[in-house]
Order: structure tokens, then C-alpha cells, then sequence
């Protein structure tokens, strides 16, 4: 029995991994994702840190060239170096944001789809009531709440983020929570907290990964909108939003100040939205390939 059920997982996983390689915008954009977190991670190999924060007033506004790849900022800062850095950040932020809200999401979505009941309108009230307010302005109130800071912002971001993953999950759960195999669980005596987690969740995940994937572009650009705001993540730690901040008077006179860290954002995004729509065409089995 083990065994061909590991036939059969595999041969699910295959017919998922080869519906998402057939489409040429989602691999294209899984390469490119691939290689700026590639770049980011190993960036201490070819990037000396300390370039990312020397200042040298002799070398201000240098036009991209050979010795600095994407020129220099007004404090004569290689921006090159201060870009790769930053999407440690970016990136690294992004994805800790969606981690978080998506264990809250799954957690409050699975309890609340799979008692019903007052359970469930209690979970899905307070869920509304952040969903009440859009996003960004709510996790601007969180830190400003809270202060400024990094932690601070994931911690704003999560909470504004996770609302609309427990929805989702609780949709899925709902479909799910009266199928035999739940039923056969409950005649064994496991308990709910063991239903939920492993029988419910893991059958219900897809819709889930596909909003955690396409949410994690939101989040990428969330994080740059608060730091170009000034109350993300504080100057002059690299971060693309602060980059962008940090000159924003000088892109008149200088465009690639803007245009840099500004098209990495555009790229980032829209790559992972890429991955996001591959995943949903090739968990979904009605799509033909």
C-alpha cells in the first residue's frame, strides 16, 4: 500500500511540475527569481560590504561604467553594491512576512472552516475587521504604533497580510472538513487538532501556496512603498524603497537613480506574479497541457 502511494504522489507532483514547466512566462520567471536570490545570498563573495556604506564625496553621481556597474549615489556610494544588499532585504523580508501571515492564516482559516459555528463567525469577524481597513494604510497605523524598525515592519505587514489567507484557507476547509476520509478519521478518535493539521490543511494547500506566492509580490512592494515613505526600514541600511527615497530629489538631474532600484521592484514583482499564475494553471486539473 506504501508503495503505491508513493507512485501516486509522485505521478501527482509530476503532472504539477510538468503542467508549470509548459508555461514559458512562469519558468521564465522562476530563472530569473532564481538568479537575483542567487546574487543576493552570494554577495559577499564578489561585493566588499564596506561599499555598500563608504562614502566618498569625489565620487558622487558617476554614471554607470566599468568600476561601478550601476554608478554612485550623492554620498558616492557604489550603487551596484547597495542594490544587491538591499535585496537581501527585499526579498528576505518578503518571504518572512508571508511565512508568518500564512501559519496565521492557516491556523485561524483551518480552526475556523472545520468547527463552523460561532467559531467560525467569531475568527471571521475579527478577520474582517482588519480587512476593514486596505492594507498599507493599516500596516502604516502598525508602525507607527509600534516605531520604526525592521522587525517592527514584518511584524505590521503580517498582521495586515494574514486576514485574507485564513479566508482562503477556511474556503478550502470547508469543502473538505465532510469527505469520507475526514469522517473515517473521526470514527478512529483522532482528535481535531490532528484532523485539521494533517488531513484537512495538506489536501486543501493549493489555492494557499498560489496566494502565498502571488502575495509575496504585494509584500516585496509593500515593504519598498514604506521605505520609500521613510518608516520602513531606516536609512542608509540598503533596502530598494530607501533607495529610492534617498534620491528621489536628485532622479530629475540623474534618471538611473530611479530607474535602478525602481526596476527591480518592477522585476521582482512581476516575476513572482509569473510563478504565482503558473502555479495556479498547473495545481488546477482542469487546465489542459
Amino acid at each position: 500500500m506504501k508503495k503505491k502511494r508513493n507512485l501516486s504522489n509522485k505521478s501527482q507532483l509530476g503532472m504539477i511540475a510538468y503542467r508549470f514547466s509548459k508555461n514559458k512566462l512562469a519558468m521564465f520567471g522562476l530563472a530569473v527569481i532564481t538568479v537575483m536570490i542567487i546574487m543576493c545570498v552570494t554577495a559577499p563573495l564578489y561585493i566588499d560590504y564596506e561599499s555598500v556604506y563608504k562614502q566618498s564625496m569625489a565620487d558622487r553621481f558617476i554614471t554607470p561604467c566599468a568600476e561601478h556597474l550601476l554608478g554612485t549615489d550623492q554620498f558616492g556610494r557604489d550603487l551596484f553594491a547597495r542594490i544587491i544588499y538591499g535585496g537581501r532585504i527585499s526579498l528576505l523580508a518578503g518571504l518572512v512576512v508571508v511565512v508568518i501571515a500564512l501559519a496565521l492564516g492557516v491556523t485561524l482559516g483551518g480552526i475556523a472552516g472545520y468547527f463552523g459555528g460561532r467559531v467560525d463567525n467569531i475568527i471571521m469577524r475579527i478577520c474582517d475587521i482588519f480587512m476593514a481597513v486596505p492594507r498599507m494604510l493599516l500596516s502604516m497605523a502598525v508602525v507607527a504604533a509600534l516605531g520604526q524598525g525592521t522587525f517592527k515592519m514584518l511584524i505590521a505587514l503580517s498582521i495586515a497580510a494574514f486576514p485574507g489567507y485564513a479566508r482562503t484557507v477556511r474556503a478550502s476547509i470547508m469543502t473538505l472538513r465532510n469527505q469520507e476520509y475526514v469522517e473515517a478519521a473521526k470514527c478512529c478518535g483522532t482528535g481535531p487538532a490532528r484532523i485539521i493539521f494533517k488531513h484537512v490543511v495538506p489536501n486543501g494547500l493549493g489555492p494557499v501556496i498560489v496566494s502565498a506566492t502571488l502575495g509575496l509580490g504585494g509584500t516585496i512592494l509593500a515593504i519598498a512603498s514604506l521605505g520609500f515613505l521613510g518608516i520602513g526600514v531606516a536609512s542608509p541600511t540598503p533596502e530598494w524603497g530607501t533607495i529610492l527615497s534617498e534620491n528621489r530629489t536628485n532622479i530629475r538631474y540623474y534618471p538611473y537613480l530611479g530607474l535602478v532600484p525602481g526596476m527591480f521592484i518592477a522585476i521582482s514583482v512581476m516575476c513572482l506574479n509569473f510563478i504565482g499564475d503558473g502555479l495556479r494553471d498547473a495545481l488546477d486539473p482542469r487546465t489542459k497541457n
